[in-house]
């Protein structure tokens, strides 16, 4: 048996689509549907139950007999500024549940986030000097790797492995709202016929993005191979948000392109630039290649054209 949690969301949703593939259906989805449309990420995939998040902890000695737990769920909101909620809902719940997983021998894989390099002045190694987070749904993410950081420190009966992602995109985001990729934005105005929106200074906003698929992947290989540690998940390549509607506009070339003013909330919150050092990914054996920016954005216009974004 496999736990999602977070199944029905963005990538957890990916993950158990992969794991269908792979022949896996004993699966149990944990998450919340408070936003019900979230159930259509669920459609077209195989599980054999769903827990709602809120209940998973009071049950969670029923599951004593489960392989491997896939955390992907959080409060992935980087605007929060309930501070008490989001330790609770991403610091805290997770600790629980990698220490049931530890307790029961069960292999832990979970989702970080690039966000705990803050501005990524010191760069973006998973090492402690590059870490310095700038709001507090970075910082849940933060302290979490580092109470898994002294946890690898001694010997595991099973696998501990943390994904730093980078900036994700694909299908399957649309519930996500304003948290959606900048891809899914600009290609639900470009379906409109609404021109393509950007911040003032996006040709020089970088960030490494990195198609759903390509996270997938790197789940997968990790499944398979049971290491542990911390590891970035991005493509190692940052390009702007410019490449992003330029891609779009060759789509649809109607489609127009205009600059925004840069909104006053973001300042000082706001990563200009992100690029994974993934050498420690290579080295760890991981050696597939990552999609572009225009390889990635072209797949995922493909499936929005024809399913409204949802994997059939």
């Amino acid at each position: 048996m496999i736990i999602v949690t977070g199944g029905a969301g963005f990538i957890g949703s990916h993950i158990v689509k992969s794991l269908n593939d792979l022949g896996h259906t004993n699966i149990i989805v944990v998450d919340n549907l408070s936003k019900p449309e979230k159930h259509l990420n669920l459609n077209r995939l195989k599980i054999a139950d769903f827990i709602d998040k809120e209940d998973f902890l009071q049950e969670l000695n029923h599951f004593k007999q489960v392989e491997t737990i896939f955390h992907e769920g959080a409060c992935s909101d980087t605007m929060e500024s309930n501070g008490r909620y989001m330790m609770k809902n991403n610091f805290e719940y997770s600790k629980e549940l990698l220490s049931f997983a530890l307790t029961n021998k069960i292999n832990f894989l979970y989702a970080s986030s690039a966000s705990v390099y803050g501005n990524g002045e010191k760069g973006f190694t998973e090492d402690l000097s590059c870490e310095y987070p700038l709001n507090i749904y970075a910082y849940s993410k933060f302290l979490f790797d580092q109470h898994v950081r002294d946890i690898l420190k001694s010997h595991l009966s099973s696998q501990v492995l943390g994904l730093r992602y980078f900036n994700v995109y694909g299908p399957q985001e649309n519930h996500k709202g304003r948290m959606a990729s900048v891809a899914f934005h600009l290609m639900t105005a470009a379906a409109k016929g609404e021109s393509l929106k950007l911040f003032e200074g996006s040709k020089g906003f970088r960030r490494d993005f990195i198609y759903v698929d390509d996270v997938v992947a790197v789940n997968q290989f990790f499944f398979e191979n049971k290491k542990s540690g911390i590891f970035n998940c991005g493509s190692g390549h940052a390009q702007s948000f410019q490449d992003i509607a330029n891609t779009i506009k060759t789509l649809i070339p109607e489609t127009q392109i205009e600059t925004v003013p840069f909104p006053a909330a973001l300042v000082g919150k706001y990563q200009t630039f992100t690029e994974a050092n993934i050498n420690a990914l290579r080295e760890a054996g991981y050696t597939k290649p990552f999609q572009t920016v225009e390889e990635g954005v072209k797949r995922y216009f493909d499936v929005f054209q024809k399913t409204g974004g949802y994997v059939s």
